[in-house]
């Protein structure tokens, strides 16, 4: 039985590390004047109250700081951001709300932090989906996508019931698979949805299933949510048409920066 909606508190969570393989000090660089976590921040910031970073590095700590967002230090020894979210969500409980007790009806919403044009509709479509158990998004491919666009395995493909929103199967695979339709035609006939990687739990879930060990189709696709749906939980999937950029690598961060520019 789920909780009366009234009463839940939405958290948006933004996992920051410093260390990474393929660009190291990813939230701290510069995009047109703003170090990328604040413009992260910011963004989520226009969707929710309650909006704090999660980091293991105190030159990002003192960055958060500095512009004055609430930003709490976890371990540096955790596995994926879904850790990182729990401790996160813990400590803000204690050391800023004065809360000693999880309360089951807030909703943790874990935002990446390498994407500084999140949109606010995009936290609302996820809030929409509570009461659940887990939330993400998904975006429809098109025909002004790209084989190339729907071939990408770095971009996770969605399907869901029709009947309530909930995920059956994520995959690096296109799916569904098109038997007797050319590969071609596909974006055209088929319906494709490419997952967007924001995920929103209920407290009490969000405890469940970092206790979870790793899955056999997690390991084989290495993709965490299908731990999540293969110990039975579910997720709700909300439909957005708008695609934020994520930054990986200084590449993606020169088109980030002219599209900044492009905009203004």
């Amino acid at each position: 039985m789920f909780l009366d909606e009234k009463i839940m508190q939405f958290i948006g969570i933004i996992p920051a590390r410093y260390a990474s393989t393929r660009f190291p000090g990813k939230p701290l660089v510069d995009i047109c004047g703003k170090p990328m976590i604040q413009r992260v921040y910011e963004q989520a910031k226009k969707a929710l109250d309650n909006v704090v970073v999660a980091t293991d590095d105190e030159r990002i700590y003192n960055t958060v700081r500095g512009f004055g967002g609430e930003v709490v230090m976890t371990r540096a020894d955790h596995k994926c951001g879904t850790d990182r979210c729990l401790e996160a969500y813990e400590k803000w409980l204690t050391v800023d709300n004065a809360q000693c007790t999880m309360r089951q009806e807030d909703v943790i919403i874990n935002i990446q932090g390498d994407e500084p044009f999140i949109q606010p509709s995009q936290i609302e479509a996820i809030k929409s989906c509570f009461p659940t158990e887990i939330a993400t998004l998904v975006k429809p491919y098109t025909t002004e996508d790209s084989w190339e666009d729907l071939e990408n395995p770095n971009t996770p493909k969605v399907v869901f019931s029709a009947v309530d929103n909930h995920a059956v199967l994520f995959s690096r695979s296109i799916i569904p698979y098109l038997r007797g339709v050319d590969k071609q035609d596909w974006l055209a006939q088929g319906k494709h949805y490419r997952h967007i990687g924001m995920y929103a739990y209920r407290a009490d879930i969000l405890k469940q299933i970092t206790q979870l060990p790793q899955s056999p189709m997690e390991k084989a696709e290495s993709l965490e949510q299908l731990r999540w749906l293969e110990n039975g939980y579910q997720i709700k999937v909300a439909v957005c048409e708008t695609y934020s950029m994520g930054i990986d690598t200084p590449a993606d961060l020169e088109e980030a920066i002219k599209y900044l520019k492009m905009q203004n």
